[in-house]
């Protein structure tokens, strides 16, 4: 970790993307003083030792992005829970049951005073999870690491928690579930982390309902939090700093990913501290590790997630340097729904083409997995993963450790749509990667390497990945002309590589210090 200063450029731009469609105030954590902060950031635990301290100059001098995560390109996260039970709408049904769906749900689980969302938890009880069965898809698809959700805004804990008594291991399958997982993605040899939105929950839920519903009652107030005055939101900020402190000393995760919610200014000393906490540890650990963000939440010492690619991150051809990450639903939610609507699912060749955007503009994807409330996949995610994972297998070299090239993308004639094809470039050292996002046909015409536009340095070769022997070429001021071979089994995308161009520069921009946000 020594030296690092490393940060996410134009991250000023990219958090006024990110605030695109009123994202900040839907997930926002609760409005704190300053004092309230101060004195929840002063509580027990303390920081494990270390150089790390809580501020974001020494947070800054300490971190680096780790290698890994720069070359890994493909993550899975998961979103998994009570409101997978439910399976209505998406996963913030907690909230909308007792606001907009309250009738619904009323007329098919009871009304609000007999089954409120915490008689969820005897259902939900991961009947058909298996954490080594789910793994071994992850790396099927060739992701590089997990991150499934340990909680979401509603509270519940998927691990075995000391400090929330509401808990998986305690409740409903009584199973460390993310314990399962991780001890599962590590033997498989992947990065393991966490993603968490815990901080939502304190403004999760609508205030001023019927007093009779479950929500208002005393013995459920430290798991629907809907009891507010400065106590309690100090017990709540002082709870959820020790609930990552929790995950990070009983998990040892990889990457930490924090929503919305920890993006105000306000809960810098929190952010602070568990951060210094995290990277002493990992340096106990021997381990590098990272927290990865929305918007400006962090200073230093967290990579940049974008929660879809369009339209809060890069628009389609702007590449944006640094280490970014886009989160991308294989759903139409993120969370299982079973109607209202009825979810639907990309296909491989969405999912694949989507990738190649990302790649192309400098992210890494991490795609979101919804399993239904017993921890079943429906077979359009396990098919999505597993046809990834085959174009993996035949193109990764153009994926894993490469970088974004000097254009994001090109058109030129071909049999896609319109009489065109997109490329989409990577590069790994001096070869230049246009992946096809259609099948050209017999010859590939790239504009952007016609004769005294490409880069210096002359070409020596083009193959085609997934097929046999080099390719004939030829290059003139319409482009680089490349006779293809039959396209055989390949499909989704169709890469190209072109081999003898003098790339600049060898590897990812990433600038040295961010200037302090306001």
């Amino acid at each position: 970790m020594n030296g690092g200063k490393h940060v996410v450029a134009g991250l000023l731009a990219a958090a006024a993307l990110a605030s695109v469609g009123g994202v900040a105030a839907a997930q926002s954590g609760p409005r704190a003083s300053a004092a309230i902060v101060d004195a929840a950031a002063a509580a027990k635990p303390d920081i494990a030792p270390g150089p790390v301290k809580p501020t974001w100059d020494s947070i800054r001098e300490n971190y680096k992005v780790p290698q890994w995560f720069i070359d890994g390109k493909l993550g899975i996260t998961m979103h998994w829970g009570l409101y997978s039970v439910a399976a209505y709408h998406n996963e913030w049904y907690e909230k909308y049951m007792y606001s907009t769906f309250a009738q619904w749900h009323a007329a098919n689980f009871g009304p609000q005073d007999k089954f409120g969302y915490k008689d969820f938890i005897p259902k939900f009880t991961a009947s058909k999870f298996n954490a080594d069965e789910l793994v071994a898809l992850v790396k099927e698809s060739g992701a590089k690491y997990f991150m499934p959700t340990a909680e979401h805004h509603d509270g519940f804990s998927l691990w075995d928690s000391d400090v929330n008594p509401w808990n998986a291991a305690k409740m409903g399958p009584k199973r460390d579930l993310i314990g399962e997982m991780a001890t599962a993605a590590r033997k498989a040899g992947l990065k393991f982390g966490i993603c968490n939105h815990a901080i939502e929950h304190y403004t999760f839920l609508p205030q001023n309902t019927n007093p009779s519903w479950d929500l208002n009652d005393p013995k459920y107030q430290d798991f629907y939090w809907t009891e507010h005055n400065d106590e309690r939101l100090q017990k709540f900020l002082e709870q959820w700093v020790s609930k990552s402190f929790e995950l990070i000393d009983k998990y040892q995760p990889d990457i930490i990913w924090y929503d919305n919610g920890v993006n105000s200014r306000a809960f810098d000393p929190l952010k602070m501290k568990i951060a210094a906490h995290y990277y002493n540890r990992a340096l106990q650990w021997h381990k590098e590790v990272t927290i990865d963000t929305k918007s400006t939440a962090y200073l230093a010492g967290s990579v940049l997630d974008f929660e879809k690619l369009h339209p809060r991150g890069p628009s389609t051809n702007s590449i944006l340097k640094g280490v970014w990450e886009a989160e991308e639903p294989i759903g139409s939610t993120w969370g299982y729904s079973a109607a209202n609507p009825v979810e639907s699912f990309r296909s491989p060749q969405q999912i694949v083409s989507l990738f190649c955007e990302v790649l192309s503009l400098g992210g890494n994807l991490l795609l979101n997995l919804s399993p239904d409330g017993q921890g079943a996949l429906s077979q359009p995610q396990v098919t999505g993963l597993k046809e990834l994972g085959k174009w993996m297998a035949v193109n990764g070299q153009a994926v894993y450790g490469s970088h974004a090239w000097i254009q994001a993308s090109d058109s030129g004639p071909g049999a896609g749509r319109n009489g065109k094809v997109t490329y989409r470039f990577t590069v790994k050292g001096n070869d230049l990667y246009a992946i096809a996002q259609a099948w050209p046909g017999e010859t590939a015409v790239i504009p952007a390497l016609a004769k005294g536009k490409a880069p210096e340095g002359t070409i020596t070769e083009v193959s085609l990945l997934g097929a046999d022997g080099k390719l004939e070429f030829t290059q003139d001021v319409e482009g680089l002309k490349v006779t293809l071979p039959a396209q055989g089994e390949l499909k989704y995308a169709y890469v190209i590589k072109v081999s003898g161009l003098k790339m600049n520069p060898p590897g990812p921009a990433v600038p040295a210090v961010m200037a302090d946000v306001q």
